[in-house]
C-alpha cells in the first residue's frame, strides 16, 4: 500500500485526492491529509482519508507528501516537516514560483521534489497539470506522480526551469479565460438578451473551441480561418480585437503572472 498525504486540503488538494480515489490505484492508495480547517479536514476524511493531529506526523506516516498550500506558508510548514522529511520522501509541491533548490534546502540535502502547477479544472476531472522533477526523484516515482494527475485530466512534463512561465498557460489561465468570457456574457445581456442562456452558449463554443484546437489536427491560424467568411461578421470582429492590442494584451498578462511567480521564488 503506497502512503501518500496531504499537507493542505482545500479545493486543489482535495481534487487530487478526488482523482486518486476515482482512478485503478484507488485500492493501492492509503491517503493521509492534514489542513488548520476543520471544514477541509471533514471533508478529506469523507473520501476516506485519515486525517493526522499535525503536518509532521503526516509526513513520518506517508512516503509521498504534497504541499498543497499557497506560496506564503510555505516556509512554515517545511519549519514544521523538517524533522521528519527523509531522503526517501517524495515531496509533490503545488505551490507557485517555489523551485525544489528552494524546499532541499529547507528540508534535507538531495531531497526528492516534484514541482507541480494544476489548475482548478482539476476539481471536475478536467485538469490540466505541468510537473518537473529534482535528478533524485526516480522514474518509477515520477511516473507514479504522472499518473495520478492522469487521473484527473492530462498532464505535460515542462523542463524546470521553465515551470515559472508555465503558470500563465494553465495554472493562472482558467481565470484570464473566465475574465474573456464574462465580457461576452456582459455583452448579450446588454442587448437584452438572456444571461443563463448566453453564458451556456459561450461556455459550449469554448468546450466546442477547445476541442477543435486539440482534436481536429488544424493549427489555431486554419481553425481562425474556418469560421471567417471574407468580408463576413467574425472578420468584422476580429479585426476589432486585433485594433484592440488583445495579442499585446496576452502577451502583457503572462508577463507579469511569470515576474510575480520570480518574486515569489524570491
Amino acid at each position: 500500500m503506497t502512503t501518500v498525504g496531504f499537507i493542505g486540503a482545500g479545493n486543489m488538494g482535495y481534487a487530487i485526492m478526488k482523482g486518486i480515489k476515482c482512478s485503478e490505484k484507488s485500492g493501492e492508495v492509503a491517503l493521509y491529509a492534514f489542513d488548520t480547517y476543520q471544514e477541509a479536514c471533514v471533508r478529506a476524511e469523507q473520501l476516506g482519508a485519515k486525517i493526522t493531529a499535525d503536518a509532521a506526523e503526516l509526513v513520518g506516516s506517508c512516503s509521498y507528501v504534497f504541499l498543497a498550500v499557497k506560496p506564503q506558508q510555505l516556509d512554515e510548514v517545511l519549519g514544521a516537516i523538517r524533522s521528519e522529511v527523509t531522503k526517501n520522501t517524495v515531496i509533490i509541491s503545488i505551490c507557485a514560483g517555489i523551485t525544489d533548490e528552494y524546499i532541499a534546502s529547507q528540508t534535507v540535502e538531495g531531497a526528492k521534489v516534484v514541482l507541480v502547477m494544476p489548475n482548478t479544472p482539476l476539481l471536475l476531472g478536467e485538469g490540466a497539470t505541468a510537473l518537473s522533477r529534482s535528478d533524485s526523484v526516480t522514474d518509477e516515482e515520477f511516473k507514479f506522480v504522472c499518473e495520478i494527475f492522469g487521473s484527473c485530466g492530462i498532464y505535460a512534463v515542462v523542463p524546470k526551469d521553465k515551470m515559472k512561465e508555465i503558470i500563465a498557460i494553465n495554472g493562472s489561465s482558467p481565470a484570464f479565460i473566465y475574465l474573456y468570457a464574462q465580457s461576452f456574457v456582459k455583452y448579450a445581456e446588454s442587448v437584452g438578451i438572456d444571461v443563463q442562456a448566453a453564458t451556456d452558449l459561450f461556455a459550449k463554443s469554448l468546450i466546442g473551441s477547445a476541442k477543435m484546437i486539440t482534436d481536429s489536427g488544424k493549427t489555431i491560424d486554419e481553425l481562425i480561418e474556418m469560421v471567417s467568411s471574407k468580408g463576413g461578421t467574425t472578420i468584422a470582429g476580429l479585426e476589432k480585437l486585433r485594433a484592440g492590442g488583445l495579442d499585446e494584451a496576452v502577451q502583457e498578462c503572462c508577463k507579469a503572472c511569470t515576474n510575480r511567480a520570480y518574486e515569489l521564488s524570491k
